[in-house]
């Protein structure tokens, strides 16, 4: 290994040494259970040492986990409320297939929360988003004597009135426009804004600023906002400066890891003796596939929407129709490529490798910090089928960036997202029922990126491939829910 090499290794090795530091840090002074009831997966998030503390009810969304949401369990906590959060059914951990009321789900969270030893009965509090929004929404309607206040982040829609729920506080990021205008109209409904939180009716919308669906979630403002609006309910004062960074501390564990593949890679190509050779194809068939790969994925997406619901294909909401888009449109890309090269064992023990370092990257911190990244065997038996649908996608590209310089790839990497992008968006014209995937599609650009990251240093095509499809296969199969 040479010097420089062994550099970047230890500069790697410190940053995710530092990363779980940080985590480790955040989490000091709180005590964290898991608990289960009737297969209702949660976790409570509290100061230690405390008594008589106002809980609060945290709901994740659709596609979403207890993880999620605890950015504002971690910044309640250490300002001393009881939290607590769990996995709605097809959700997380929760092995039960998405279709029964949530409201089951919630209930069952509400109980466990009032047996904790530090909660305080008198004194509770509701927040969720999306989905979860219109779960605590409603039990703030319905019971409104029961919960002092509820917080909406990202609030669909929801009977709210003047009277409930009590002390409303919605919130939207500045870059989610249509919950921004529901939200509006949620304040108008309730009365409009009011400061009168001694009564009950106070109401207030916040925009976030820079924030969509997703971001929101990680966004010190949206915490702090939430945090205020609680304690001028309860009365309380600040009694912590913590701010929740612990998505920094994942940015530089995942930088580290990514860090470690650039010095270890030449180790790994040593490993693959008989390498794949180069596949020559014009550029013609390789742009021309690309470009015509979306069409068709969107065009069998559509087919099976005329004959059943892909909304609940593979036994994934949302993620079986990406599964099969991935699927359609990677054999098409292949049928223009027309040549595919041969595997061999060194490359799918190299594939196997990537897949590991892949798995260890992304999700070992990310399943303390917003994923529920260890799958329960309901999803680990959809994997290998999700994995499998998307192979010929990453085939597709590893024969075409194959030997590719920086220039190349980059143009490929913006060629794909482009494509991804608007296939999607063509198949969400096409089939609004999974008008879900619109706020996903941020995302598809920055998973391209860290894979294309990845192909430049294991440029071998079945190693990229297979360690590829493993990946985005679990990644898929760990966010979407199960469907009934």
């Amino acid at each position: 290994m040479t010097r420089q090499r062994l550099g970047l290794l230890i500069v790697a090795s410190l940053f995710i040494v530092f990363a779980w530091i940080g985590v480790a840090v955040a989490r000091e002074g709180l005590v964290v259970r898991s608990l289960d009831r009737n297969g209702l997966p949660m976790m409570y998030v509290a100061p230690t040492h405390l008594e008589k503390l106002p809980g609060v009810l945290i709901a994740h969304g659709f596609a979403g986990s207890k993880q999620l949401m605890l950015g504002y369990a971690y910044t309640l906590a250490h300002q001393g409320y009881a939290t607590i959060l769990w996995d709605f059914d097809g959700h997380g951990a929760n092995a039960a297939p998405l279709g029964q009321p949530l409201q089951q789900n919630f209930d069952i969270a509400y109980a466990a929360l009032l047996e904790q030893p530090e909660v305080d009965p008198d004194r509770l509090a509701v927040l969720g988003h999306s989905m979860g929004s219109g779960v605590v929404m409603a039990a703030g309607i319905e019971q409104p004597d029961r919960f002092a206040a509820t917080v909406a982040v990202s609030p669909i829609e929801a009977d709210v009135t003047i009277e409930a729920p009590r002390n409303l506080q919605l919130q939207a990021g500045s870059w989610e426009g249509r919950f921004v205008e529901n939200a509006q109209r949620l304040l108008q409904t309730a009365g409009g804004a009011e400061k009168n939180l001694a009564a009950g009716r106070g109401r207030s919308l916040v925009v976030v600023p820079k924030a969509e669906h997703i971001t929101i979630l990680f966004q010190p403002a949206s915490h702090q906002a939430a945090l205020e609006w609680l304690n001028t309910t309860f009365g309380l004062q600040p009694t912590s400066h913590y701010v929740d960074r612990r998505m920094l501390w994942y940015g530089l564990h995942l930088l580290g890891w990514l860090m470690l593949l650039r010095a270890i890679a030449p180790t790994l190509a040593a490993w693959t003796t008989d390498r794949t050779r180069k596949v020559n194809i014009s550029l013609l068939r390789g742009w021309g596939g690309l470009f015509a790969a979306p069409w068709v994925a969107a065009g069998a997406l559509v087919l099976v929407g005329q004959g059943g619901n892909p909304l609940s294909l593979g036994g994934l909401m949302v993620g079986g129709a990406i599964g099969l888009w991935f699927l359609m449109a990677g054999l098409t890309w292949l049928g223009f490529l027309l040549r595919l090269p041969y595997p061999s064992w060194p490359t799918i023990r190299q594939g196997g490798i990537l897949f590991l370092w892949l798995w260890i990257a992304f999700g070992a911190m990310a399943q303390f910090l917003w994923l529920q990244w260890w799958l329960i065997p309901s999803r680990l038996q959809l994997w290998p089928l999700l994995s499998l649908a998307s192979l010929p996608w990453f085939l597709a590209v590893g024969i075409v960036q194959q030997q590719a310089g920086f220039w190349q790839r980059a143009l490929g990497w913006l060629s794909q997202s482009a494509v991804l992008v608007g296939g999607f968006g063509l198949v969400l014209y096409l089939l609004p029922q999974l008008g879900f995937l619109f706020l996903l599609l941020p995302l598809f650009p920055l998973i391209m990126a860290m894979l294309a990251f990845v192909a430049a240093w294991i440029d071998d095509v079945w190693s990229y491939a297979l360690g590829s499809a493993l990946f985005w296969g679990w990644l898929i199969v760990a966010v979407f829910p199960i469907a009934s």
